[in-house]
C-alpha cells in the first residue's frame, strides 16, 4: 500500500451546486435522466420549453424545481404523495372504480381553455388544479386512482425536476436503466461488492482492468478521496474508454492519482525481477507480452465495450435516458450518453471543462509499484477472457492482497476459480451472485416493483498468496528421508 503522505487539509465536496460542474437531473421522478455541466448557455428541454440551468447554481443537492413560466424555478412546498392523509395514514376506503366509463366526456375543460390559461400566465399546479374541478368523475375515484390522476396531469402541466449529485450509485443507477451494456449489465449493489471484496480504502494502490466505461475507475477514486492510487490497465494497442469519470465532480487531487498503463509495462517490471510475481515459487509465471491471440482478441471492441473513438466524436448531446422506451443495439450505437460541451454560442470555452485521466505514472511510481506490488485488483472486462487476464495481473498484486473479478455469466469466473485452484496462487476463493430487489413502500400497498431486473452478474473473490517452490520441497523431502534412515542405522 502506498505511504500515507503528511497530513493536509482534505478538500470537502461542496454541497451546492457550482459552475462547471457535472449534475444529474431527475425530471418527473424518475421519467428521464439527464446529465450536464452547469455552464452560462445551458439548457434543459423540458416538453415544449426550453429552461436555463442558471437557477440551479448556488443551489443544494437534493433542490426540487418547477417548470414556470420563465423557466425553473424551487419549489418552496413539498406536499405529501402516499394517498392518505398528512401523516401518512390511510383513509378507509368505501369506493371502487366499477362505476366508470372512459369515453372522453368526464372532462369539460377542453384544450382551448388549457391553451387560454397557459397564455395568461398561469401555473402548472393551476392547470392541473382546473382539470380536477372539471372533471366530472374524480370526486367518485379511489383515493389511489385520484393519485394517479394527479401525478399524471402533473407530469405533464406541472413537471418537477430534481437535482442530483453525480455519485457512483446515481451514475450506476443512470446507466444501467436504459443503457446497461455500456456498464457490462453491472449493476449498483454488483459494483459495490467489487469495492469491499477488493478492499478499497484510504491510501489504497488498486489496479483495475475497466472495460465498462470507467464506471469502475471513477468508483474507485470517489472512494479513494485522493489518498490512493488507482492504475487502469489495458491490454491492446489502445487504450479503453474511462470517460464516465467525467461525470463525477472529482477535484484535481483525485485526477491526478488516476493512471493509465498499458499491461506490457506492467508486466515488464515484473519480468524485470522487481514485482512480486517474479519470486521464484509462483506456480504461474506468464509471459511478460499477452499471448498473440488474447492481445488480437481484445484489440477488437467488444458489443458491450465502449469505444474511445465513439465517446469522443459524440459529446455534444447529454444524456437522456427515458424509462418507458427499451434498450436497443440502435441506441448503443447513438453515442448520446456523453458529456454537453462546455461552450457557448461562439464556440469559445466558457467554463471549466471535466477533467481527463489518461496520464502515464511515473517512473518513481511504477517501480514503487515493481517492489511492492499493488494492494487490490478489480477486473470488470465483459467480452474477454477472463482466465488469460487475469494469469497476467495476479502476479503483479503484492502477497495477501485481495481481488474481484466482474463477469456477466458464471461459467468464465468457474473456469478461472478452477485454474486458480489449481495453481494454488489464491485462497479463499468464491463466486458471489448479488441479488437486489427493489420495494413499493406505502401504505396499504407495499410490494415488490412489478418490473425488475433479476440478474446481477457475478464476482469470483480471493486473496492472492505464494506458493513455495516444489522443486525446494523436493530437496527437503530427499534430505529429511535421509536423516531417518541414518538414525535407523544407527
Amino acid at each position: 500500500m502506498a505511504q500515507p503522505p503528511p497530513p493536509t487539509p482534505t478538500a470537502v465536496m461542496p454541497r451546492e451546486a457550482w459552475e462547471g460542474c457535472s449534475v444529474l437531473l431527475d425530471i418527473n421522478d424518475g421519467d428521464r435522466l439527464a446529465f450536464f455541466r452547469l455552464t452560462p448557455g445551458a439548457t434543459v428541454k423540458i416538453g415544449d420549453k426550453s429552461c436555463s440551468l442558471q437557477p440551479l447554481l448556488g443551489r443544494p443537492f437534493g433542490s426540487l424545481f418547477r417548470v414556470g413560466p420563465d423557466g425553473l424555478l424551487p419549489c418552496q412546498d413539498d406536499k405529501p404523495r402516499d394517498g392518505g392523509d398528512a401523516e401518512g395514514q390511510p383513509q378507509d376506503e368505501t369506493r371502487d372504480n366499477r362505476s366508470l366509463v372512459d369515453n372522453n366526456t368526464a372532462q369539460t375543460l377542453s384544450s382551448k381553455d388549457i391553451e387560454a390559461m397557459k397564455r395568461e400566465g398561469a401555473s402548472g399546479d393551476a392547470i392541473v388544479e382546473a382539470l380536477i374541478a372539471n372533471s366530472s368523475t374524480f370526486g367518485n375515484k379511489t383515493v389511489f386512482s385520484q393519485e394517479k390522476y394527479k401525478l399524471k396531469k402533473q407530469k405533464k402541466y406541472a413537471p418537477k425536476v430534481l437535482l442530483r449529485r453525480p455519485s457512483t450509485r446515481s451514475i450506476c443507477e443512470t446507466y444501467f436503466k436504459k443503457y446497461p451494456a455500456r456498464i457490462g449489465f453491472m449493476q449498483v449493489d454488483t459494483l459495490s461488492l467489487l469495492l469491499s471484496m477488493a478492499n478499497v480504502g484510504a491510501y489504497s494502490d488498486v489496479l483495475a482492468v475497466d472495460m465498462v466505461g470507467g464506471l469502475v475507475v471513477g468508483a474507485v477514486a470517489e472512494r479513494l478521496g485522493g489518498t490512493g492510487y488507482v492504475c487502469s490497465t489495458y491490454l491492446g494497442s489502445g487504450p479503453s474508454s474511462i470517460d464516465i469519470i467525467r461525470m463525477y465532480n472529482l477535484n484535481s487531487e483525485m485526477t491526478s492519482r488516476i493512471f493509465q498503463a498499458p499491461l506490457s509495462d506492467l508486466c515488464s517490471l515484473k519480468s524485470s525481477g522487481n514485482a512480486p510475481g517474479s519470486v521464484q515459487g509462483d506456480a504461474v509465471e506468464p509471459s511478460a507480452v499477452p499471448d498473440e491471440s488474447l492481445q488480437s482478441s481484445l484489440e477488437k471492441p467488444s458489443d458491450t465495450e465502449v469505444s474511445d473513438g465513439n465517446a469522443q466524436s459524440t459529446t455534444a448531446q447529454p444524456i437522456v435516458i427515458e424509462a418507458p422506451e427499451p434498450a436497443t443495439d440502435e441506441h448503443l450505437n447513438q453515442g448520446d450518453i456523453s458529456m454537453p460541451d462546455c461552450k457557448g454560442n461562439n464556440g469559445n470555452s466558457i467554463a471549466p471543462k471535466a477533467p481527463r485521466a489518461r496520464k502515464a505514472p511515473s517512473q518513481e511510481r511504477m517501480k514503487y509499484w515493481g517492489e511492492h506490488g499493488f494492494s487490490s485488483l478489480i477486473v470488470a472486462a465483459p467480452g474477454h477472457e477472463v482466465e488469460s487476464v487475469v494469469a497476467d495481473l495476479l502476479p503483479l498484486l503484492s502477497y495477501s492482497a485481495p481481488f474481484a473479478i466482474y463477469h456477466q455469466y458464471l461459467q468464465p469466473l468457474a473456469t478461472c476459480m478452477h485454474s486458480l485452484q489449481v495453481s494454488k496462487m489464491a485462497i479463499g476463493l468464491q463466486i458471489t451472485e448479488p441479488w437486489l430487489r427493489e420495494y413499493q413502500v406505502l401504505p396499504s400497498r407495499s410490494h415488490p416493483h412489478m418490473q425488475m431486473n433479476a440478474f446481477g452478474g457475478y464476482i469470483l473473490s480471493g486473496i492472492r498468496v505464494h506458493k513455495p517452490n516444489p522443486s525446494g520441497a523436493r530437496v527437503q523431502e530427499k534430505s529429511s528421508g535421509a536423516t531417518e534412515s541414518m538414525i535407523v542405522s544407527l
